[in-house]
């Protein structure tokens, strides 16, 4: 494969659209190959925005704007990064001849969860939990009577669990009606599982390049009011699970087509594993392979959008933790305790411009055995602290 240099008229382009912190890796891992990037986002000096050699700021819902953009620029790739984009600009694009990542209909599916999930389990068949879709609180009422308490209620497409909630009786249910209308992107229509008993909960990173698909260990991970707290690598689990969830990982990829690294949540019980949900880009839980793997799931993405070899080296076993802050302000300042930066730990700032209670501002980073570095990863968040 050749590789040119960025700004030069035979540039490789890389557009980003979604510019948080995971873009900014992907970014980064763009430039160490030589490739033009260009991050787009809602606001501007978004992380990504920050490392880009371009960086636009639109209302990416708005199909108009973002197509001109797009048209604009002219990527090789475009790499949706954020649920919330115009499915119908992409679609356009697409048809124009961009090469959408991992492709149209993928981000389309995925970026809904009632699209998944009649497309994962009345499609392709996979185990999943019983759900129901509801459009009212009244009916929000019924569903989770016919389904039972506990039930879970997510907006049918959100981004970072915003606007998830817990159903655990009758009287929770006007609650969870306001957290689901507040989350960001399409709360019109609402998903109400019934709670799934499982053990634990893991995401399966499966990437693909157009002739192998390769997953990395899998890893085990903690949320907060939908939202990812504390992840770890490998999570340990029977080789019959595993099995159970690569193979899920692969029929969900297969089925959504196209080249990438795709988060495929899943929960186990015992060997048994049921589908959750899929993103096609990175995950936030895998931000623990920037410690636990030769290639991060950044590095993997790149690669398998590029069509090049996905082999690695998994290092060993690895933790993070996630920083979010309890201010509010546009002069974010992270306090991190010198400590944290040891032979086996370090610290990610992501840069936000702004900072807000609840908004993940770094993550915090172990290499150690499972336990020993999950246990040093919920020590070391409490020496992270806003300024």
């Amino acid at each position: 494969m050749q590789f040119s240099a960025p700004l030069k008229s035979n540039s490789k382009k890389v557009m980003l659209l979604g510019s948080g912190e995971l873009g900014k890796e992907v970014i980064i891992e763009a430039q160490r190959l030589g490739l033009e990037t260009i991050a787009v986002d809602k606001y501007e000096n978004a992380p990504a925005h920050q490392v880009a050699h371009r960086a636009h700021v639109v209302n990416m819902q708005d199909k108009d704007a973002l197509l001109e953009i797009i048209r604009q620029e002219k990527p090789d790739y475009i790499l949706p990064e954020v649920e919330a984009i115009s499915i119908a600009a992409l679609f356009e694009a697409e048809a124009e001849g961009f090469n959408v990542i991992p492709n149209a209909e993928a981000v389309n599916k995925t970026m809904n969860r009632k699209n998944i999930r009649v497309f994962a389990a009345e499609e392709l068949g996979l185990k999943t939990g019983p759900y129901k879709f509801v459009t009212t609180q009244e009916g929000m009422l019924k569903a989770a009577k016919e389904l039972g308490f506990p039930c879970v209620i997510k907006p049918v497409m959100s981004s970072s669990g915003h606007g998830q909630s817990i159903v655990k009786s009758e009287a929770d249910v006007p609650n969870s009606w306001e957290i689901a209308k507040e989350a960001r992107g399409d709360a019109s229509e609402l998903i109400v599982e019934a709670f799934v008993d499982f053990d634990y909960e893991i995401t399966m990173l499966t990437a693909r390049n157009g002739k192998e698909t390769v997953f990395c260990e899998p890893i085990g991970h903690e949320q907060k009011d939908g939202d990812y707290v504390f992840s770890w690598q490998p999570m340990q689990m029977s080789e019959k699970a595993k099995q159970n969830a690569q193979d899920i990982a692969k029929k969900i990829t297969d089925g959504l087509g196209g080249r990438g690294i795709f988060g495929v949540e899943l929960f186990v019980k015992g060997d048994e594993v049921y589908f959750s949900e899929v993103s096609p880009r990175p995950h936030d839980t895998g931000m623990v392979t920037l410690i636990t793997q030769s290639q991060s799931e950044f590095a993997l993405h790149l690669r398998a959008v590029l069509g090049l070899p996905l082999g690695f080296t998994f290092y060993g076993d690895g933790a993070s933790a996630a920083f979010k802050s309890e201010a509010e302000g546009f002069v974010p300042v992270v306090d991190v305790d010198e400590s944290l930066f040891s032979t086996n730990s370090f610290v990610r700032v992501f840069g936000k411009p702004e900072a807000h209670k609840g908004r993940r501002l770094a993550v915090a980073l172990v290499f150690d055995k499972v336990d020993a570095a999950l246990e040093k990863a919920r020590k070391i968040i409490k020496k992270i602290k806003d300024a």
